[in-house]
This record gives structure tokens, C-alpha cells and sequence, in this order.
């Protein structure tokens, strides 16, 4: 049986529970507002201890603190949006760039807008009336040196992603250390036994492309009796294929390693082999570069060079980050490794 003041009670909507604030989390976690805002607005190094910032997150987490970021983007002018622009969106190292940048975004609030520039790696327009009040940085990846003035010219800072080093117009630089994948490649078909080389090369102008070219020729000349010639092909199976048969084709003793600028390349190059009924690798090696799914799908598989394209993507995003703070960006290349599988033997 219940009483006219339990019947009142039940009857009673609930209180709304209380959302938590920044003063809540300062009083459970036995700091100063002020602390709080450092800590989960990301300004706390050189000001606050690592336990201490701890004792925040560990705080805001067990009340379910969320910051009012509308309200602090507001009033810091940010809009905690970030452009990632690539060449194309059918390469899967471009997305695993994008899934690196967007994972080390989302654990400072910031999103990632993922921008396919429509000419590849030619002119990139500004994909915003005005890209300055939508964004507060961009990234591009493997695009040409002259190929971002559209977006240059909103005056936001840059990061550039494999890319020419020398490129002043940028606020940091992300590199892989290209030039020794290539280096890797070469030694172990010249310990091999290999001396004739066809370089099938991409017809994309770029510096991560131009790299490769100069390293191979560089690491041939170790070899005297070397010989190599390269041959321009288009970045797709199909123009890759046919650029492999003209090679393969053509006058003077046939090469016995194929070396490719791409994966792509190579898958195109392995058709073309088997067109001529040519073995790979008993009659011909074949490489490729990248490590992309592709690698493992043709049979032999692939030997070719791992590219660590997601931490490209997670250093991108550290490096902007680093600069709407002015911190200094990491540097150093980040390193690349040769997987060897059944695409080569010897000569």
C-alpha cells in the first residue's frame, strides 16, 4: 500500500541529471579551473606535470566532461578542420594517409576533409569559397611543388607530405626515406646476379617518382657492367602492361629484372611477362614499391617496398598540429623496408 506521498513521487517527472562542468572536473581531480582548460585544451606541456594532466583526463573521463568546443573554437578563431589533399582516391596508399591523419586528428577534436585534387597531381583548386574560414590547416600529400598555389594563397599553414623537401612554401615537411627503399631494391637484385634492368618508371611528375630514378641509377653505378633503361609508363595496370611489352620487346638482350616505380606498375608487368610467355621470377624479376594489397593478390607475390603510409598520415596531422601551437614539428625521414617474396631470383 503506498501513501499520498509516495503516489506524489512517482508522479513527479525525473530531475534532469546535471551535466558536468570544467569546475566539477577541477574539484574531483584537485586542480584549478585553469588547469582543466590547459590540460584538455591540449597547452599544458612546460606548464603542468604529466601526473597532474593525467589526474584531469582520468577525471573529465569518469564524469563524462565533454568541452564546449563550438564555444572555445569561437573564441580561439579555430574551426579544428583540417584538409588532407591527395592525387587520387583509387590508390590505397592515399587512404591508409588519410586513415593515420584522421585517427591522430580525432584525438585532439579535429576533423579531416578529404580532398581528391581533380587534375591528379596537377593544379589543386580551393574546394572552399574561402578555404581561410573553413580550415585551419592543410595537408597535402605527394602533390608537385607548384601544384597548391590556389590553396597557398589562403595563407594557411602547410604540410607537406612526400614531397620535395626544398619547398619553401611549406610550414613543415613529411618525408619517407625513399631513396633507400630504391637503394634496398637494387642491392638485392644485384646480389642476385642481375645486371640488365629495365626501370619502368611512372609518367607522374613527382618528386617521389624523380627520387626513385635518381637512387636506382645511383646504386647501378656501384655495378660496372650495370645497364639499365627506363621507360615511362602511366600509374594503371593496363599502361603499365603494354609499357612492359614494348620493353621487353624491343632490340638488345632482354633485361632480367623489371623494377617498378609502384605496385601498379608491377601487377602490369607480371601480365605482360605472362603475354610472352615469360616466367616470373625464372625468366625475369620483377619489383615493386609501395606494399599495397595488390602485392599479395598477384601470383608470385610481390617483392617491393613497405611505405609506413598511415604513420605518414599520423605525423602529417602531429606536424600541423605542432604548428597551430608553434611547437616544432618532428623531423627525421621515417623508415622504409624491403619485403622480398617470390617475384625475385637470380639471374
Amino acid at each position: 500500500m503506498t501513501s499520498p506521498d509516495d503516489t506524489h513521487d512517482a508522479g513527479r517527472p525525473a530531475a534532469p541529471a546535471t551535466t558536468p562542468t570544467s569546475r566539477d572536473v577541477a574539484r574531483a581531480a584537485g586542480v584549478s579551473q585553469a588547469t582543466v582548460s590547459l590540460v584538455l585544451g591540449d597547452k599544458w606541456r612546460g606548464r603542468v606535470s604529466e601526473r597532474t594532466a593525467g589526474l584531469v583526463r582520468e577525471a573529465a573521463r569518469g564524469l563524462g566532461y565533454r568541452p564546449n568546443l563550438a564555444a572555445r573554437n569561437l573564441r580561439l578563431g579555430r574551426t579544428r578542420t583540417a584538409l588532407l589533399v591527395v592525387p587520387a582516391l583509387t590508390n590505397e596508399f592515399f587512404a591508409r594517409v588519410y586513415a593515420g591523419a584522421a585517427r591522430t586528428a580525432a584525438e585532439q577534436d579535429f576533423g579531416v576533409v578529404l580532398y581528391p585534387s581533380p587534375d591528379g597531381t596537377g593544379p589543386a583548386r580551393d574546394p572552399f569559397a574561402s578555404a581561410r574560414a573553413a580550415l585551419d590547416g592543410v595537408i597535402a600529400s605527394s602533390m608537385a611543388a607548384g601544384s597548391l598555389g590556389a590553396i597557398r594563397g589562403a595563407g594557411l599553414p602547410l604540410v607537406m607530405l612526400d614531397s620535395d623537401p626544398a619547398d619553401p612554401g611549406a610550414a613543415a615537411h613529411v618525408n619517407l626515406d625513399i631513396a633507400d627503399g630504391m637503394r634496398q631494391v637494387t642491392e638485392h637484385l644485384l646480389a642476385l646476379g642481375h645486371r640488365r634492368f629495365v626501370h619502368l618508371a611512372s609518367a607522374v611528375d613527382s618528386w617521389t617518382f624523380d627520387v626513385r630514378s635518381g637512387a636506382l641509377r645511383a646504386a647501378l653505378r656501384r655495378a660496372p657492367d650495370a645497364v639499365v633503361r627506363t621507360v615511362p609508363a602511366p600509374l594503371d595496370v593496363h599502361g603499365a602492361r603494354r609499357a612492359a611489352e614494348l620493353a621487353l620487346t624491343g632490340p638488345g638482350p632482354r633485361p632480367t629484372a623489371l623494377v617498378c616505380d609502384d605496385d601498379i606498375l608491377a601487377a602490369g608487368a607480371c601480365k605482360a611477362l605472362r603475354r610472352l610467355g615469360l616466367r616470373v621470377p625464372e625468366d625475369v624479376s620483377v619489383t615493386g614499391f609501395d606494399d599495397l594489397a595488390l602485392a599479395t593478390a598477384v601470383e608470385p607475390e610481390l617483392t617491393t617496398v613497405r611505405l609506413p603510409a598511415e604513420q605518414v598520415g599520423e605525423r602529417g596531422m602531429a606536424a600541423l598540429l605542432a604548428v597551430l601551437d608553434g611547437r616544432r614539428p618532428e623531423g627525421g625521414d621515417l623508415p622504409v623496408e624491403l619485403i622480398v617474396r617470390g617475384s625475385t631470383a637470380r639471374a
